[in-house]
């Protein structure tokens, strides 16, 4: 029997409206968001890593390409999340032939907290089952990263337009991984760009 593989699934095609300016390409300790966010998930040993950008995101995608991941231009633009993820499902079952006891990860590309180790061990945890499902938490509240068995890939792609991914961890039994606070944390605004420790460790 083959080794379980995982595919990490980065929706990066947002237009960082909050921020006013690209927030994946600002400086994080000396490097940039979306370095640290892919680096994270390449040292965690997920087997690809795939982007998803927006067509106009030139520079994203060239950053991203240089790390060494895939990167899927979704044209059209997604017009939310889930699209975004639904482009990047497709783009791992065309190329990559997943089978039922491979898992797709989800997390946001503007995580820059996001540790190998959170990712390491929503994969320990793994007990494959066709629907398994196991979830980042803090103190209770659901966050990311989000562990998905590969069959619930099919059920992502058939949401209906005014369903959610959430949907999923709604139809579904959920495992739940208890870990730090910043599972809940983005980056959406200036605030919070200045809030989180973004130089050497400081704010």
């Amino acid at each position: 029997m083959s080794t379980p593989r995982s595919f990490a699934i980065v929706p990066a095609a947002g237009r960082s409206e909050r921020m006013g300016r690209p927030k994946l390409l600002l400086p994080w300790r000396g490097a940039t968001v979306i370095e640290h966010v892919l680096s994270a998930w390449k040292r965690a040993g997920v087997s690809r890593v795939v982007v998803v950008v927006h067509p106009e995101d030139q520079a994203l995608a060239a950053v991203c390409r240089d790390a060494g991941v895939d990167v899927v231009v979704a044209d059209p633009p997604p017009a939310d999340m889930k699209a975004s993820v639904q482009c990047g499902l497709a783009h791992v079952a065309s190329h990559y032939a997943p089978s039922a006891s491979d898992a797709w990860l989800l997390a946001p590309a503007d995580m820059p907290l996001l540790e190998p180790g959170w990712i390491e061990t929503l994969l320990s945890s793994r007990r494959p089952a066709p629907d398994e499902i196991i979830v980042a938490s803090c103190q209770g509240r659901r966050g990311h990263p989000v562990l998905f068995a590969w069959p619930l890939a099919r059920e992502a792609a058939e949401l209906m337009p005014d369903e959610g991914l959430n949907v999923l961890l709604d139809r579904h039994p959920c495992s739940r991984v208890e870990l730090p606070s910043e599972v809940l944390g983005d980056l959406d605004t200036p605030d919070d760009y200045q809030r989180l420790p973004h130089r050497d460790g400081r704010p």
